[in-house]
């Protein structure tokens, strides 16, 4: 199991899936050919010798101020989706999470970067035909401006926000309707050594997670970025983003800020080591990875 050590925060990732991933599913310029020739610096770490990217589906889970804290809750159990390799899964996530020191009923705060698909899911669970919190200690914590883009996009929809999936109705309603959710402004700080940062453009209330605890510093990316390819790269931009000149611009600015800084970055999309830190190259940036600590 991985962890990293930030000053007196423990992060520890729970994979819900991993594993090699076409690029372009990911991003339209992509291709295999294209990952090699930009990318060679990737390679054996975040990209395979054939040029697919290495991904993962996961939560960080933080160990920080006397608080457990789950960074989103993946894609979850049973949830009905379009997307074949996501419909009705049915994994060990629970177990993993259990196995890492974080039995459900023990997390005292959920916190999704965005209320996307795949950072939503384990908000809930399927008990007798209901969805019901899965974490039901837990104060929920949403970006006011995210939660109010999707519920729109529901309320417009029938119930249906994204691609014709009902995610905002099963997995982020039912917390709210148990009165365990708040809503927060972009820059909220959730403990002495947790806070977050808008990282708007992949979607209207995107934020990432920065970590500052006893001189150290790191960062959790949410998907600013999907993948340390873009850290070369940074104008491919997702499939998957709302504003996609937005979401790039917060790449650059990000980038631009932290490359060459001691701030650990950990990518919540990042195959492979997963962390590295931003390093500046002739021509842009590259990624570093960084040692793995493992439990």
């Amino acid at each position: 199991m991985q962890t990293w050590s930030i000053g007196d925060v423990t992060v520890t990732a729970v994979i819900e899936a991993e594993g090699p991933t076409r690029g372009t599913f990911l991003f339209p310029q992509a291709t295999a050919e294209a990952v090699i020739e930009h990318h060679q610096w990737a390679i054996p770490e975040f990209v395979t010798p054939e040029g697919k990217l290495l991904t993962r589906v996961q939560a960080l889970c933080l160990e920080a101020d006397g608080q457990r804290i789950v960074v989103d809750t993946c894609v979850g159990n049973d949830k009905v989706r379009r997307n074949p390799a996501w419909n009705q899964l049915n994994t060990p996530f629970l177990s993993s999470l259990a196995e890492a020191g974080f039995e459900r009923h023990d997390v005292n705060i959920v916190l999704c970067t965005h209320l996307h698909i795949d950072h939503v899911g384990w908000n809930t669970m399927l008990v007798d035909g209901r969805w019901v919190p899965t974490f039901p200690n837990a104060e929920h914590l949403f970006v006011r401006s995210e939660f109010e883009h999707w519920n729109s996009e529901m309320v417009a929809n029938d119930g249906a926000d994204q691609g014709g999936d009902s995610v905002h109705a099963d997995s982020v309603m039912p917390v709210v309707d148990a009165g365990l959710s708040t809503l927060v402004d972009a820059d909220h700080q959730l403990t002495a050594s947790i806070r977050l940062m808008p990282t708007h453009g992949h979607t209207p209330g995107h934020v990432s997670v920065l970590i500052d605890s006893v001189g150290d510093r790191a960062v959790i990316t949410g998907d600013m970025m999907h993948h340390a390819v873009q850290v070369g790269t940074p104008h491919w931009g997702s499939n998957f983003d709302v504003d996609g000149p937005a979401a790039e611009a917060t790449r650059r600015t990000f980038l631009a800020h932290y490359a060459d800084s001691d701030r650990l970055v950990i990518g919540t999309h990042f195959g492979g080591p997963c962390s590295g830190k931003i390093v500046s190259v002739e021509d842009g940036y590259e990624f570093v990875a960084t040692a793995r600590e493992t439990l």
